[in-house]
């Protein structure tokens, strides 16, 4: 009687492709996309495309040079380009998209064996690799086309607010999109289009996304401006980048458990909250989510699900 062979797995299979998902992704953002254009003009579109065709471009040639087997059209470099021009202002020079966008993709993504393997997230570390290098170009943000009649240079509203003024803006123009800001980031009703896009196709991570964005709003609700239980958290919430941070960057792919994303999710939220208390920086969501990516390997040590079939140590 013959025996069946059993290969080697993994044996789950789901419908869901790298492809498709990095597609979804992509659709989810284009309300944001095209809220950018009418926020702040023509060049938030350029900018945006400029840096998408650099990341495809930089994956295709970097994979054909090395004899790898190229997956350019994934939409993975999609997304990253996306996501690196929705962190820049609208103000940032085109060779500064070009440089970062190469960095992201072949230093942070490919250079450590492409997607899955990348241990940050290449687009906050693009933006990263801008605002140490050339912090002027990246901190030149204007005030949207909607409340001004030309390229007003401004302060961001959490940038105002720490350096001691005003926020300047209502609740509902940060929720709308009519404040100075990065490109994508500005409208948090169009992120969060998007990001229901994502929850509707089953692509995101609702808790995660949830857990850092509560844990920011408490921290910084508790050790507010003015002492304890004195922090704005709805100008937290909707003043800066923490709803794209959140929905669309907090990456915890590397944790298959449920208590290990959350763990993640948790520990990015306190490095972000910290640096919006303690520091002089204003926002904190690019150094919160790179720090809670360097430390994975670390909390995944915290928590390890356990194998049956073995005893605990």
């Amino acid at each position: 009687m013959s025996q069946a062979k059993v290969i080697n797995g993994p044996h789950v299979r789901t419908p869901q492709s790298t492809r498709n998902i990095m597609l979804q992704v992509s659709v989810s953002l284009l309300p944001a996309l095209l809220g950018s254009v009418w926020f702040f003009g023509i060049r938030a579109l350029y900018l945006t495309a400029l840096s998408v065709v650099v990341c495809v471009l930089s994956e295709y040639l970097w994979q054909k040079l090395t004899k790898k087997q190229v997956t350019a059209g994934d939409f993975s470099a999609v997304v990253t380009g996306i996501l690196l021009a929705f962190n820049m202002p609208v103000t940032v020079p085109s060779w500064v998209i070009v440089l970062t966008a190469v960095f992201s993709i072949v230093v942070v993504k490919q250079m450590f064996g492409g997607i899955g393997n990348n241990f940050v997230n290449p687009a906050l570390m693009g933006r990263l690799l801008a605002m140490v290098v050339w912090p002027g170009t990246v901190m030149q943000y204007v005030a949207p086309q909607t409340v001004a009649a030309d390229a007003v240079s401004s302060a961001t509203v959490l940038g105002a607010v720490k350096g001691g003024g005003e926020a300047g803006y209502s609740y509902l123009q940060m929720f709308l999109g009519e404040v100075p800001g990065a490109i994508g980031e500005t409208s948090k009703l169009l992120l969060l289009i998007g990001f229901a896009y994502m929850c509707y196709k089953g692509i995101v991570n609702i808790e995660a996304a949830f857990t850092y964005i509560a844990t920011v709003l408490l921290l910084t609700f508790i050790f507010g401006p003015s002492g304890l239980f004195t922090g704005d958290i709805l100008l937290n919430l909707l003043g800066g980048g923490l709803i794209m941070g959140g929905c669309y960057m907090l990456t915890d792919y590397a944790f298959i458990t449920r208590r290990g994303r959350l763990l993640y999710a948790v520990t990015a939220g306190v490095i972000t909250a910290a640096i919006r208390i303690f520091s002089n920086y204003p926002e904190g969501i690019c150094f919160g989510i790179l720090t809670a990516n360097c430390l994975a390997g670390a909390l995944s040590l915290l928590y390890k699900k356990h194998v049956y079939g073995t005893k605990k140590a």
